[in-house]
């Protein structure tokens, strides 16, 4: 039997934390290796800035700018790995945020379109790709919610801002047989991880955690 690591230590050394960061991954369902090896590589630490810096391998939500968060990395896992992306396929993803869940994304996917609402957002974003040396990430200034109708349709599609139901434009913007991932439920609750795949007469819908996410708001941020 794996014996779990002990508490998070200040002094731990760069291979301790990953064994951490990866059991917490595990334990919490994230068991695709090619999800698990993505989030191996992508350093969470290169995302988190300020007061937070010391927290980045904790498995929880951490503030950001712009009054948004960075997700905890479990929930990132789980919602990678059930988007199924597979190596030739161009996903966007709807509030970019940190640019971590894009990251990631991008290790496992041709292309990766994300959109975020507030320009400080995308452009520190953007500059953390670079650094990371990586490539097939597009990051724009956009209304999330609208999606990105010039450049669809989308093999996948992740939402990581809450809405009331899925949005329409962004079901309209998915491939046949593609995937969106988002958060449904009202801001100010616990919200419910959803699946949807678009079949060739409808869409399907499988339920699969309680989450909690920041809400999508439609327009630009004043930042």
């Amino acid at each position: 039997m794996v014996s779990a690591p002990p508490p998070d230590d200040p002094g731990a050394g760069p291979a301790e934390r990953q064994m951490r960061f990866l059991f917490a991954l595990r334990s919490h369902g994230v068991t695709d290796p090619r999800v698990l090896a993505a989030m191996e590589r992508i350093d969470r630490g290169a995302f988190v800035r300020g007061h937070f810096e010391d927290r980045a391998y904790e498995d929880t939500p951490l503030p950001i700018a712009c009054g948004q968060t960075i997700s905890q990395p479990s929930v990132v896992g789980l919602m990678t790995q059930a988007l199924n992306v597979g190596p030739r396929d161009v996903v966007l993803e709807v509030g970019t945020g940190s640019g971590y869940q894009a990251a990631v994304l991008s290790l496992l996917c041709r292309r990766v379109m994300t959109v975020d609402r507030h320009r400080r957002l995308v452009v520190e974003a953007e500059d953390v790709f670079r650094k990371l040396g990586l490539t097939n990430i597009t990051a724009r200034v956009a209304d999330g919610s609208f999606g990105l109708p010039e450049q669809a349709p989308f093999d996948r599609i992740m939402v990581t801002a809450a809405a009331e139901d899925p949005p329409g434009p962004l079901l309209s913007q998915l491939k046949v047989g593609g995937i969106m991932v988002v958060p449904v439920g009202q801001s100010d609750a616990v919200q419910t991880l959803i699946r949807v795949t678009r079949t060739e007469t409808g869409f399907a819908y499988d339920e699969m955690r309680q989450v909690r996410f920041v809400p999508l708001v439609e327009g630009l941020g004043q930042t």
